[in-house]
């Protein structure tokens, strides 16, 4: 490889050809078939499961729940999620491993010689739910007193809360000659990738509980499927064929485990047939996260100059039924929700909520789009509210070498954002305007949400 040449991808070929074997292409001699059964209920507490009906199917080899898990527990950053919801089976935190607490939750795998028989298996598994209250959203969340985790240590919906505080919030208001105040909402998004989740599990020669699967943290499949079965880590090998697609939702669960804990089970009872399955387009979208959805409401102030005097801002994102990457995501929007600018003053309260949604994960962005969404939508509106040149205002405002950021934190040298702000204007031709351009309707005019 050298510089100023094209490479070609050493995996173009295949990929153009149709010969690159994604997960769902993935095939053995004596396969058997697995179904994964959700739970359908957004808030319930199992009291009891039947799998009798189901077990007598012809061609069903297996039906695993809760209580066929060594360890009913899981999470990339927090172990706040049962593997299997259901009856008998516990995991080492205090977390509740009978309730489900989105539709989303697994509660059984069928293994069987046919798709067809597991899918049939699965329609005559009987469960009865206690019916729990439902929080949706995040406002139903944070007016009720019912908690989707009642073991968390946060004693709210809101468990996870972050702060900025830079500067004399009060006097920045005060020297701002216009202040701008509005709410901003963004919703969930999927990644939509073209290979929906799928999985080839087996117990290898070595004695290694073995997924073939795609993801985005290899070591962390394995070390959660090792956590959830009670083996050591060199007992369990997860491999990544082609992907199919990710954009940050392979980053946490979906097959790996219930997948393992089958081959694992099976192979303890002597059957050795390794096992696949593929999740339909309609499971994809049920069973893995999404892109949080959330709220916020900003404030922004500013000289008649355009220099920014203050900052505020309540952000919350929706973490769904369980953490996932809440935190972290989270702490991306925190620190984007004020933008690249010279903030002198600033108060920026960003919360992660429990609800009973799908839980929100790792997008592309990671955060950052839903904060950057309200900090630049506060930029423009301050523009109009000042008759200013939104390109004018942000070279005012815009980090270089010498700010100290909303965090407190110095830049690095080579801080460039006001000569690439420039530099997209010219190339833009934003000075000379669009000929012909349409009527815009501007903020002001637009009718109350109210």
């Amino acid at each position: 490889m050298s510089l100023g040449k094209s490479e070609i991808r050493g995996d173009a070929a295949g990929k153009v050809t149709g010969a690159t074997r994604y997960p769902g292409d993935l095939e053995r001699d004596e396969l058997l078939h697995a179904r994964v059964m959700f739970s359908n209920q957004p808030h319930a507490r199992m009291r009891s499961i039947d799998l009798s009906a189901a077990e007598a199917v012809p061609g069903v080899i297996a039906i695993f729940t809760a209580a066929d898990v060594p360890v009913n527990e899981y999470g990339l950053t927090m172990r706040d999620q049962p593997v299997l919801v259901g009856v008998g089976g516990s995991g080492r935190s205090p977390v509740a491993s009978d309730v489900s607490r989105w539709e989303g939750d697994q509660v059984a795998i069928i293994v069987a010689t046919s798709v067809a028989a597991a899918s049939e298996a699965m329609a005559k598994i009987a469960i009865d739910w206690e019916k729990l209250p439902i929080l949706p959203d995040i406002e139903s969340a944070l007016a009720s007193d019912v908690l989707v985790h009642p073991e968390s240590p946060a004693g709210s919906n809101a468990y996870y809360h972050l702060k900025i505080r830079k500067g004399d919030i009060d006097a920045g208001w005060a020297a701002a000659d216009v202040i701008v105040e509005d709410e901003y909402e963004f919703p969930n998004q999927e990644h939509a990738y073209l290979q929906p989740e799928a999985a080839l599990s087996y117990v290898d020669e070595a004695g290694r509980v073995t997924v073939e699967i795609a993801g985005q943290w290899t070591y962390e499949d394995q070390e959660q499927i090792a956590h959830a079965l009670d083996l050591p880590a060199d007992q369990v090998r997860v491999i990544y064929p082609a992907i199919g697609g990710a954009f940050g939702g392979r980053e946490d669960m979906s097959l790996q485990i219930v997948m393992a804990l089958a081959s694992l089970r099976l192979h303890e009872r002597g059957e050795t047939r390794p096992i696949r399955t593929v999740w339909s387009r309609e499971e994809s979208i049920v069973g893995h996260h999404k892109r949080h959805r959330g709220k916020a409401k900003a404030r922004i102030g500013a000289t008649r100059e355009g220099i920014i005097t203050a900052v505020e801002a309540d952000l919350y994102l929706d973490a769904g039924a369980y953490n996932y990457t809440s935190n972290k995501v989270l702490g991306n929007a925190h620190v984007c929700v004020g933008g690249p600018y010279n903030i002198p003053n600033a108060r920026i309260d960003s919360y992660a909520v429990y609800t009973n949604a799908v839980p929100g994960g790792a997008f592309r962005g990671f955060g950052a789009p839903q904060g950057a969404f309200v900090a630049e939508g506060q930029i423009n509106k301050l523009a109009e509210a000042l008759g200013m040149d939104p390109v004018e205002i942000r070279l005012k405002n815009c980090l270089t070498d010498d700010s100290i950021s909303i965090t407190q934190s110095g830049m690095p040298n080579g801080v460039s954002l006001g000569e690439v702000i420039q530099q997209c204007a010219d190339a833009a031709g934003w000075e000379a305007g669009i000929q012909g351009k349409p009527h815009v309707t501007s903020f002001a005019s637009l009718p109350s949400r109210a």
